[in-house]
């Protein structure tokens, strides 16, 4: 079982009624988020198919995203396009996948 992969895939879920409603008020911050996301899911999966510096490439990249997403919603509560409450749950599974794409792209000692 690929935990990274099952977070993506729930946090892109999350976001399902989230995004229309940060589109009513900016359309370019939804698209941005949108595709932050999108990416995340997409890096995940290639990552998980390549070897080596490949692998930590496409998980960088997810890493990445992620935090990008991340930051989307966080200006979305700050601007009041949404309550804290709706970006609550896309915000704990991005916090969890970035926890994840740590340990698959650093070292252990």
């Amino acid at each position: 079982m690929f935990y990274a992969r099952e977070v993506a895939d729930e946090m892109i879920r999350s976001l399902r009624d989230v995004i229309p409603k940060i589109a009513l008020r900016d359309s370019a911050l939804a698209d941005q988020l949108r595709r932050s996301a999108v990416s995340v899911v997409l890096n995940v999966r290639e990552g998980s198919r390549r070897m080596g510096k490949d692998r930590a490439y496409h998980y960088g990249v997810a890493a990445g995203s992620a935090d990008e997403a991340d930051g989307a919603l966080t200006t979305a509560v700050g601007l009041g396009f949404v309550d804290e409450a709706v970006a609550a749950a896309p915000k704990a599974l991005l916090d969890r996948e970035l926890g994840l794409l740590w340990g698959l792209t650093h070292k252990r000692r």
